[in-house]
């Protein structure tokens, strides 16, 4: 019994050694992030950025997640905008139902930061603050 044993031991061993071997030479999986970075598609959907709106609401109406807000002055035009990049799932529907085009999505996506105010865009007048 102990013989058998020890020969099924020895058995997955080598098939142990056989799988390291036969992976060794391949071309590796991963990347060295953030030495190397990865080509992005160009259909990458990264952070959204705002140039030239003329606040017609379009893109918080058909924002799945509510990351888009307005404010309005006293004349009922739109003073300025926000883009809450915690609440953005970057699903691209701003960008695509935008009439003017003002909204595009960058292919940044090193969003990570220690400061979490950071990560809410706000718009004066189609600039960025």
């Amino acid at each position: 019994m102990g013989r058998w044993v020890m020969l099924g031991g020895i058995k997955g061993l080598f098939e142990g050694l056989f799988t390291v071997f036969k992976h060794l030479f391949k071309r590796p999986v991963t990347l060295e992030y953030p030495e190397k970075k990865r080509e992005l598609n160009d259909n990458f959907r990264g952070k959204p950025v705002v140039e030239g709106c003329i606040g017609c609401g379009i893109c918080q109406k058909v924002c799945p997640t509510g990351a888009i807000s307005f404010t309005k002055d006293e004349n009922g035009k739109v003073s300025s905008y926000t883009v809450d990049l915690k609440k953005c799932m970057f699903c691209g529907n701003c960008e695509y139902y935008c009439p003017k085009g003002a909204i595009k999505l960058t292919k940044e996506y090193e969003l990570a930061t220690d400061d979490i105010d950071e990560l809410v865009l706000k718009y004066n007048g189609g600039c960025n603050d």
